[in-house]
């Protein structure tokens, strides 16, 4: 419970970032909520992996290189899923706050990630087992 507990916190840290560049980058950039977002999702992206690689789960025993490819590839999945779910959003409610849909999209994002993060990147390797 602990763990769930860390990633939901880790993941509101993401989201503050996510939405905090992009809401940064609509209104000093001549960027679009689209092209914003990718830039915001990378960002966040940083954040979270430092977080949870810290807190959350620790160190893998696969090295800093693995461990970040593995998350770059989950993360990369879950950023995916986050940003099909924000452009339809978008596309089928153009009135709706990018920020609101950033939100939905996020929690629509988070169980796979979880899991991803669990099982594929800081759980234990082959070689461990």
């Amino acid at each position: 419970m602990r763990r769930i507990l860390l990633f939901a916190l880790v993941g509101g840290a993401g989201f503050l970032v996510d939405a905090g560049v992009l809401a940064l980058l609509l209104h000093v950039s001549p960027l679009g909520p689209f092209s914003a977002r990718i830039v915001a999702i990378a960002a966040a992206m940083l954040v979270t992996f430092w977080l949870n690689r810290t807190f959350t789960f620790g160190r893998s025993d696969r090295g800093l290189a693995a461990e970040g490819t593995r998350y770059g590839g989950v993360g990369v999945s879950a950023a995916l899923l986050n940003y099909a779910v924000y452009s339809a959003i978008l596309l089928v409610f153009p009135a709706v706050w990018p920020v609101l849909a950033v939100a939905i999209a996020s929690l629509a994002a988070m169980v796979w990630s979880f899991l991803g993060y669990s099982r594929f990147v800081f759980g234990a390797s082959a070689s461990s087992k």
